[in-house]
């Protein structure tokens, strides 16, 4: 690295909304995958205090990486230290802060930083690593800039739910029948096209169409990340269709008490209000929206999940 230079970024943006609520959507990572476009999953491996570990998936440049970092969040500053661990070439470290400064009348300004190192520090590498992070940080505090504005909006226009049904056959059969979405417009008839490549390391980037019960079809692209050892798939729409802004989820298979398996697809959505009468019709509010969303997901998700247990179920199951 003694040859490397250290490149740096800086990107900000003013907020309606008082430094701490910005604050405090930055700090939760939990909810990321849902709030910031590019970012598709974050595992937390470990909590101490203030700092925490995580294992990053995210969008970048059309690629999926993953990484590890260290946060340290400081509350009392409103600021938030991040320092990847391992990083996903062509960089070689990486680290930077977020920082919420009060502008006082309610308003508040986020400022981004990156500093990081690219293998080498080729060229094309560095212009490929600075174009992705300015195309990263631009989407997150936009969002973060609506999202911050609407916060008290948010509780309505977000909705989480799941669905789950009893499988008397083998975990592994079930995960199989959900890992393998190639199989799906054979398999699952609200599905009439997938297209699907991966990369070996447990990532999946699909395209599907679905039908809806009126006959509507729906083209929606996402990224799933599969974890085989504790059957568990968790994924991201990246072109979600028209009524949300925002749509993550995950299937997981269990044990269940008295034997056999519990699957469950569980879904959480952003609203987009603005498209709600757009979409429903006059009139329609996003109490209807809401409604709406949830049995047309949980509709085609319960479909898939008994088809999963009619095919574990089955005396061989065609794994």
């Amino acid at each position: 690295m003694a040859n490397e230079r250290v490149h740096r970024t800086a990107h900000e943006t003013e907020i309606d909304a008082p430094a701490e609520a910005v604050y405090e959507l930055v700090a939760d990572t939990s909810r990321w995958p849902l709030y910031f476009p590019p970012n598709v999953h974050v595992e937390q491996l470990e909590r101490t205090g203030d700092t925490e570990r995580l294992r990053m998936w995210a969008t970048a440049g059309g690629r999926v990486k993953s990484w590890t970092s260290r946060r340290v969040l400081d509350p009392a500053a409103l600021r938030v230290d991040f320092r990847q661990e391992v990083s996903a070439a062509p960089v070689e470290s990486m680290g930077g802060s977020w920082i919420a400064e009060d502008l006082g009348g309610g308003r508040s300004r986020l400022t981004l930083l990156h500093d990081f190192t690219v293998v080498g520090d080729r060229a094309e590498d560095v212009e490929w690593v600075e174009r992705v992070t300015d195309a990263n940080s631009r989407a997150e505090l936009e969002n973060l800039r609506t999202l911050a504005a609407r916060r008290h909006a948010l509780p309505e226009l977000v909705l989480d739910f799941e669905d789950s049904v009893h499988v008397d056959g083998p975990a592994e059969a079930v995960y199989a029948f959900l890992h393998h979405v190639e199989d799906w417009p054979e398999r699952v008839a609200h599905v009439d096209r997938l297209d699907l490549t991966e990369d070996g390391t447990g990532v999946q980037v699909m395209a599907m169409d679905t039908r809806t019960a009126d006959g509507s079809v729906h083209t929606t692209e996402s990224v799933r990340v599969c974890f085989p050892d504790d059957l568990r798939i968790v994924y991201k729409q990246t072109a979600t269709p028209a009524l949300m802004s925002a749509h993550t989820g995950r299937w997981t298979v269990v044990p269940a008490e008295g034997g056999g398996v519990t699957a469950t697809s569980r879904h959480s959505v952003v609203l987009r209000a603005e498209a709600v009468e757009k979409i429903l019709g006059e009139g329609a509010d996003v109490a209807r929206a809401r409604t709406y969303v949830r049995e047309a997901l949980g509709r085609n998700s319960t479909a898939t999940l008994n088809l999963a247990k009619q095919f574990a179920e089955s005396p061989v199951p065609a794994l």
